[in-house]
């Protein structure tokens, strides 16, 4: 089926924001607000995230990527904390080792990747899911290659703060 809507800004906006609000609202009975939003150009990484990646707080950050008629990624970043804290919640207390972190926030990243594609498809770009990795660290940085469009936009939940980098490529 061919695409019916230009893939822009407000549609990767509003798919982003549904899809963190819905996995957050159902999953861990949270509400994140959007903060900041950013069309990063080639070559610039938003503040947020560079300020994240940058951090000497332990980091946890989540990837699925999508494949299809628009290719992409997004990394899903958070301070490990607040990743132990919502996988407590999912988990009921229960479990915290680190296997249990990594295994919750790359189901968290996988659902709401899976929200975020689901707009896409309503949009007419069928796509499909890749598994979920993790990374975790300190001060690093990822960066995209060329001809990827980047948006960053962060939000706010109970006083930590979790960041969205999507990284898209059309081949139209």
């Amino acid at each position: 089926m061919p695409a019916t809507e230009e893939i822009s800004e407000r549609l990767i906006r509003d798919s982003i924001i549904r899809a963190v609000g819905d996995v957050f609202s159902t999953m861990l009975d949270r509400r994140p607000e959007l903060q900041s939003s950013a069309d990063v150009e080639a070559g610039r990484i938003g503040e947020d995230v560079a300020e994240a990646a940058a951090s000497r707080t332990p980091q946890i950050v989540g990837t699925v990527g999508f494949l299809g008629e628009v290719d992409g990624l997004i990394y899903l970043y958070m301070d490990l904390d607040f990743a132990r804290s919502l996988t407590a919640a999912m988990l009921g207390n229960e479990g915290l080792s680190e296997d249990s972190v990594n295994d919750a926030i790359g189901e968290l990243t996988n659902m709401i990747v899976g929200v975020f594609k689901n707009g896409l498809c309503d949009a007419g770009y069928s796509c499909k899911l890749t598994i979920p990795s993790i990374l975790r660290g300190r001060n690093f940085c990822v960066e995209t290659i060329g001809g990827a469009r980047r948006f960053v936009y962060g939000f706010h939940c109970q006083g930590h703060r979790v960041i969205a980098d999507i990284l898209m490529k059309n081949d139209q």
